[in-house]
């Protein structure tokens, strides 16, 4: 047994909807929640940089004591996870879209991963449609400015709806019968999306696949938890606004919320 926390990680809130699973499949388990606000979004930055902000907060983690990390951010993890897993010598346990149950689901052939606009150019997302759906028709689709939105805790903003009428009838029309939800934050819209597709568009995300292999990880290295902590929540940003949001998306209220600076 090993009751040291587990570090979850995004760009900024996205990832609670990650760490809203991995609560259900680990309920034993105690949690650090990082969300970088500060450099919020990571879909518009180089490699480069998401590999230097990604050091910055494992580093933060390390000084944390956790056990493991769960990169709850697309964009990091495909840009990113390698580097990480060369640097630190804790699991790192990554969230990616869930391309091949695109095979299990899809009846047409035709499907799409909705994802952030680096997610959906970057070559790791692409290698894994070669390897995992070779033989379906995948539209790679970015929601420009998404992210944002979500992270200000307004699912109603009349914006959001705008993005995603632009860009999800197209998807529909092209005979899209599954989207993939490739950014951790889509998953907050998922009633306003599936609204839009129609009933018969199947939508996954990567939250139970994620905290099943978190699950897994833990079992195979002796590291899973007998007895809860409480759970603390970090942002590079405002925590009284993070506090706000955070409550709002995940439904119930939270304490032990700091900003953290580890610049």
């Amino acid at each position: 047994m090993n009751n040291k926390p587990i570090g979850v990680f995004d760009s900024g809130v996205g990832g609670l909807s990650i760490l809203r699973e991995l609560f259900k499949e680990l309920p034993d388990e105690s949690f650090v929640f990082l969300g970088d606000q500060k450099n919020v979004p990571y879909g518009g930055k180089t490699k480069e940089q998401i590999i230097e902000l990604l050091t910055a907060a494992l580093d933060f983690f390390k000084s944390k004591n956790v056990k493991a990390v769960v990169l709850a951010c697309n964009t990091a993890t495909v840009y990113g996870i390698e580097e990480m897993r060369k640097k630190y010598d804790f699991p790192i346990i990554g969230t990616v879209p869930v391309i091949k149950q695109l095979q299990k689901y899809t009846k047409t052939k035709k499907t799409a991963v909705f994802s952030t606009p680096a997610t959906a150019k970057s070559e790791y997302l692409r290698d894994l449609v070669e390897r995992f759906a070779p033989d379906l028709d995948v539209e790679l689709v970015g929601g420009s400015n998404l992210e944002q939105l979500v992270e200000k805790g307004n699912l109603d903003n009349p914006e959001i709806d705008e993005v995603l009428n632009r860009i999800l009838p197209e998807l529909v029309k092209k005979g899209v019968d599954t989207i993939a939800l490739g950014c951790t934050h889509y998953p907050f819209l998922r009633d306003k999306i599936q609204k839009i597709v129609g009933g018969g568009v199947v939508l996954l995300d990567s939250g139970g696949a994620v905290s099943r292999r978190t699950k897994e990880v833990l079992r195979l290295e002796n590291m899973l938890s007998d007895k809860k902590d409480e759970d603390h929540y970090f942002t590079t940003g405002e925590a009284a606004m993070f506090k706000d949001v955070a409550e709002e998306l995940l439904g119930f209220n939270i304490k032990n919320v700091d900003k953290v600076d580890y610049d």
